[in-house]
């Protein structure tokens, strides 16, 4: 492909990511997938120059562009070395007239800026993310990683997690393949930390999805107590038993929930759990760092509708403490409407409940919980706070 057939290529692909993101498709990796699986001709610099061209965009565009010529002329007109591209050649994009609109730049989309927790750094919110790791307690020790990994570093704080650079291949390193390390931001490793779960406790992770936070639940509880992983999407659930396989954590239980009657299919546990953790669904606007176009996915409507979801979670979580038993409840997400204003509207709804104040290695309180940012700690963006039950 020439370089200006791999614009015209971008411009064709933010199109159909634009589409996708408006009507609720598939994910742009998964385009960008289909897309060349029936172009065989384009080679692998191509690929790899087609897709920088299309993150370059996205990550640009806070709101999502009327097209994907608009995203491209937006990023054109930060790039001049883009723009000499529009040529009007074969398989190459037409010129850009004079005047005409490209995306504007930005890093939130407006609407959503006045709903972000204070202290956010918005700018950062579209960095580049690392690959974190962490050691699995119940195959080894940070040494261990010496030989394997040792360009892996130490992240300040946390003694089990280790950071690559950005497109490190995980995957196909001996540590991951033997269960060594599971890939786990440094964020949510926190997250889990601020559990304390220990072995022999009754443990739930109430929204569990693929069991990132279930891995790292079983090596705190040393693969020993009742830990369950409950979700109401089978096919997240499936891919926990291999994970859990590979990881030595063969004492971990799933439980399959139906959407809108979780609470009938958890009455078994009520009064019995020593730690709930509630990892609810969320706007993901921690995440942009890993997935920029959820941006132009996030409307008004759709975090009305996570917000209600997030407090109906939290009333059927509730029951399962034993007295004195901690709630956890944790967002990938920055504002406040789903973090700070969820707990106090909890607190508010159900008695008997007090909150734990949290003192970590990286993040600052706020409200009534704990907030991490990719601009303040290096992590992706959470909120999570650690109720306890004060009532019998």
């Amino acid at each position: 492909m020439t370089p200006q057939a791999r614009i015209q290529a971008a411009i064709e692909l933010l199109d159909a990511i634009i589409a996708s993101a408006r009507d609720g498709g598939p994910a742009a990796d998964t385009l960008i997938a289909r897309y060349f699986k029936d172009r065989r001709y384009a080679g692998s610099r191509d690929r790899r120059a087609v897709r920088d061209h299309v993150y370059r965009a996205i990550r640009r565009a806070a709101e999502r562009p009327e097209d994907g010529r608009a995203a491209m002329v937006g990023l054109a007109r930060d790039l001049p070395e883009i723009a000499a591209l529009f040529d009007g050649g074969p398989h190459a994009p037409v010129p850009i007239a004079p005047g005409e609109p490209g995306a504007p730049p930005g890093a939130v989309p407006g609407w959503l800026i006045p709903l972000l927790a204070a202290p956010v750094e918005q700018d950062a919110l579209l960095g580049r993310a690392p690959v974190d790791l962490r050691v699995n307690a119940l195959k080894g020790v940070p040494a261990d990683l010496t030989a394997l990994l040792p360009d892996a570093d130490p992240v300040p704080g946390l003694s089990a997690a280790r950071r690559l650079p950005e497109g490190f291949p995980i995957e196909q390193n001996p540590a991951w393949k033997q269960g060594l390390v599971e890939v786990q931001d440094a964020g949510s490793q926190l997250i889990v930390q601020a559990c304390a779960a220990q072995p022999g406790m009754t443990v739930v992770d109430l929204c569990a999805g693929a069991g990132g936070k279930t891995l790292a639940l079983a090596a705190a509880m040393a693969g020993k107590g009742m830990l369950i992983a409950a979700d109401t999407i089978r096919s997240r659930l499936a891919r926990l038993g291999p994970r859990a396989q590979r990881a030595g954590a063969t004492f971990i239980e799933t439980l399959l929930l139906d959407q809108s009657h979780e609470a009938r299919g958890l009455e078994s546990l009520n009064g019995q759990a020593d730690i709930v953790l509630v990892d609810a669904p969320c706007s993901g606007t921690g995440t942009w760092r890993r997935n920029p176009e959820a941006r132009w996915r996030l409307t008004p409507a759709r975090l009305d509708r996570l917000v209600a979801e997030q407090a109906r979670i939290l009333d059927f979580a509730a029951p399962l403490l034993a007295p004195g038993g901690a709630l956890v409840y944790a967002i990938c997400a920055l504002t406040d409407r789903e973090g700070r204003d969820q707990v106090d509207a909890f607190l508010t709804r159900n008695a008997g409940w007090a909150v734990e104040p949290l003192d970590l290695p990286l993040g600052r309180p706020h409200g009534p919980g704990w907030l991490l940012t990719p601009g303040h700690d290096g992590t992706d963006g959470f909120f999570f706070a650690r109720l306890r039950r004060t009532a019998s």
